[in-house]
């Protein structure tokens, strides 16, 4: 097995929860403000907006229909292949008083002017804002459900102490991963959603094979403080998870530098969510579980006493 650290001494990581505690509540916080003011750049999922089908005799490249596209003031158009190098699927954004016809014609115009051979319409579509309203809502309702189901599990297999820290380490990395987006006012479609709720799995899992693992050391550390058997549990699972982290994060990097327009959102969220959920894992999870009083009876089985236990064996 691969270690990056070596060494049976345990890192003091609950030394630092105080400070860790006061960074997380200012980041918090700071989130919790930035979308109030800044509130967040819906994408035209959200939104709604004119969806317009081309073909193209060649093989279109997607960055010069973009820019062709900008130069005909359509920034923030969202293009991509549809089945086919020759065929392109376009999104714009609604605008006020004029009909999807009318936009179509003019993307349609533009594409033509430009030296891209016979371009031609195969469809054009409008959607309404009010079904993106109706996927913000049930996004949202999923997110707040998986939450709600994360807590009855762990407090099923683990303890309640240690699911509130696990419920808090999710919802502290889903609003700051928000946060991010709201400051820098980054596109928020479809697929940021989908990363936000593979942010909520992949957290999850760093904090269960914590949790695991702290379960097993308050058992056979019996004489040891909790700060103590976190620290030792933390420590044992380093390796494990800069490992599973650094691979992850490599590889949302290549998506983000060679994926393309269309997934930059999606690695952007995964990025923040990774680097975000790993430090929750330790810092929110585990210290919250700390500080509501986890010890080592709440780690030890209830034994259950028989009926009859107390009597001798009939011969």
């Amino acid at each position: 097995m691969i270690e990056l650290f070596k060494g049976t001494t345990p890192i003091r990581f609950m030394k630092y929860s105080k400070p860790a505690t006061w960074l997380s509540a200012f980041l918090i916080i700071a989130s919790i403000a930035t979308l109030s003011i800044n509130r967040i750049n819906w994408g035209l999922d959200f939104t709604g907006g004119t969806l317009i089908e081309v073909g193209f005799d060649q093989p279109a490249v997607l960055p010069d229909v973009r820019e062709t596209l900008e130069q005909a003031s359509f920034e923030g158009a969202v293009v991509q292949h549809f089945g086919s190098s020759h065929e392109v699927l376009i999104r714009i954004a609604p605008r006020e008083g004029v009909k999807g016809v009318v936009i179509g014609q003019e993307v349609l115009a533009a594409l033509q002017s430009a030296d891209y051979g016979n371009v031609d319409m195969r469809r054009i579509e409008f959607v309404g804002p009010n079904v993106g309203a109706e996927l913000a809502e049930d996004g949202g309702l999923a997110i707040i459900i998986a939450l709600i189901c994360i807590m009855i599990y762990v407090s099923a297999r683990f303890e309640w102490r240690l699911a509130a820290g696990a419920v808090m380490a999710l919802a502290h990395d889903i609003i700051i991963t928000l946060g991010v987006f709201s400051l820098f006012q980054l596109e928020f479609d479809l697929t940021v959603l989908a990363a936000l709720l593979a942010v909520v799995g992949y957290s999850l899992n760093d904090t269960i094979v914590v949790f695991d693992r702290i379960r097993e050391n308050f058992r056979l550390m019996s004489t040891s403080t909790p700060d103590q058997v976190v620290d030792h549990s933390i420590t044992q699972t380093l390796n494990r998870t800069m490992i599973t982290s650094g691979t992850t994060i490599f590889v949302l990097v290549s998506l983000f530098v060679v994926g393309g327009a269309l997934i930059h959102g999606f690695s952007t969220a995964l990025l923040i969510g990774i680097f975000v959920g790993t430090y929750s894992s330790i810092y929110v999870a585990s210290a919250t579980a700390v500080k509501l009083g986890v010890n080592r009876l709440h780690m030890i089985p209830e034994v259950i006493e028989k009926e009859g236990a107390d009597q001798d064996a009939l011969m």
